[in-house]
């Protein structure tokens, strides 16, 4: 199944090139067009110059931008190229009703949709070893396996459009919590003089253990802060998180203070660190 990839973020520019290691991708596009262009140069495609230009190069459009808006400006931009033999992938973080508006102005052209948000921070983009939870029709899901399988290791079809977008948002809001409370724990840590490396080593082989703390933790204690997963864009996610709940008249208190925490560490010029940048934050914990 021939792929075009549209949007190569930090995330994107990964997963692009392990379609095309797969010997799947065919286009790139990107709002940057050097982005796209470099991207080309590099890995032998083509770079498109409108979204559209796309389905001419390929069946299946995998999408990775950075917000609801951007998702549903794309397949605008896409619909009058899409016929039905094509499927378009969305991997974005978005809200589930979005996912379904998406779906439904892609399936007046006749063609599939399956969104398919993803999980494992630039590391799994580029490793190919990312989790991918898929909204999906049972024969579309079959139909872009080879694509997914390309960019992840863990597929799950959790079920129709829009369930990919639930179960992601269940993710964010369980790593908000993670988050939280390693980044109280290593303040905590620091306090009591243990030696921080060895705290990560040893808690992260017990019941304590989790990614990230494994992969986090070492860093966030030198004050080392490269995303990863930038903290704008769990904030974004957690906006998300909230108004999914709010469609359900719930309310998930974790996650509203971690975008209040996130809020502050925005308007100090931290949004493009990584979210271990929470670690900041906590160090009024002790010796106040």
């Amino acid at each position: 199944m021939n792929s075009a990839f549209l949007g190569l973020g930090g995330m994107g520019h990964g997963m692009a090139a392990n379609l095309k290691q797969a010997g799947l991708l065919t286009a790139v596009y990107n709002r940057t067009a050097s982005r796209a262009e470099d991207f080309a140069a590099e890995h032998g495609v083509e770079a498109v110059a409108a979204p559209a230009e796309a389905a001419a190069h390929a069946e299946a459009i995998v999408l990775c931008v950075s917000a609801d808006d951007d998702v549903l400006e794309m397949v605008d931009a896409l619909t009058g190229a899409l016929t039905d033999r094509h499927v378009v992938i969305d991997c974005s973080t978005v809200a589930g009703d979005t996912a379904k508006e998406a779906a439904r102005r892609v399936a007046q052209t006749g063609a599939a949709f399956v969104d398919a948000p993803v999980s494992g921070g630039t590391e799994g983009a580029a490793n190919g070893t990312l989790a991918i939870m898929v909204g999906a029709d049972d024969a579309v899901f079959e139909r872009v396996m080879p694509v997914l399988e390309a960019m992840g290791a863990g597929i799950t079809l959790m079920g129709p459009i829009g369930s990919g977008q639930a179960t992601k948002a269940v993710n964010q809001i369980m790593v908000a919590g993670i988050n939280q409370a390693v980044c109280e724990a290593m303040r905590f840590a620091a306090a009591m003089d243990l030696p921080l490396e060895k705290v990560v080593d040893v808690v992260g082989s017990g019941a304590a253990g989790n990614w990230f703390v494994d992969h986090r933790g070492k860093t966030m204690v030198r004050d080392v802060f490269e995303p990863g997963f930038k903290l704008k864009h769990h904030h974004k996610d957690l906006g998300i998180c909230l108004h999914m709940a709010g469609l359900k008249n719930g309310e998930l208190p974790l996650s509203a203070r971690t975008r209040q925490d996130y809020d502050q560490l925005m308007a100090a010029g931290h949004g493009d660190e990584d979210i271990s940048a929470l670690y900041r934050a906590r160090a009024d914990l002790f010796g106040k």
